[in-house]
């Protein structure tokens, strides 16, 4: 089946590149909006969401690209064809940072993955205020 690239894009209320970097590219920041836990090894990222001592899922991810203060690129170790990236950027009226997502989803589970970008910005909002 077809994938459809999807993309994803939030300003944040802070201008400073060294938070929101960290928020993308360490396990620490990633846990605040995308997974209950991420671990780091290299270029492997681990996402678990749930807690492991109960049901959870579990992926792993390759990293493929990141440039520092700009974005990260991984794609899923069960499926190499399409990718997630975050990238930010600043606004040129507001000068805060904005962050945009690209995701490629299964037509049919379009509203899904919408839902789960959604809620994953509300956690970030939530965890950080920005």
């Amino acid at each position: 089946m077809n994938k459809k690239k999807i993309i994803f894009e939030r300003e944040l209320r802070s201008r400073s590149g060294n938070i929101i970097w960290s928020l993308i590219s360490t396990p620490e920041g990633l846990t605040k909006w995308i997974a209950d836990r991420v671990e780091r090894n290299g270029d492997i990222l681990e996402f678990t969401w749930g807690e492991p001592e109960q049901h959870h899922e579990k992926r792993t991810a390759r990293i493929t690209e990141e440039f520092a203060m700009s974005h990260l690129r991984w794609t899923w170790e069960d499926d190499d064809n399409d990718f997630v990236e975050i990238r930010m950027k600043r606004c040129d009226i507001t000068d805060d940072y904005v962050l945009t997502v690209t995701d490629f989803i299964e037509i049919d589970d379009e509203n899904w993955l919408n839902s789960v970008w959604e809620s994953n910005f509300k956690r970030l909002h939530h965890a950080t205020g920005i």
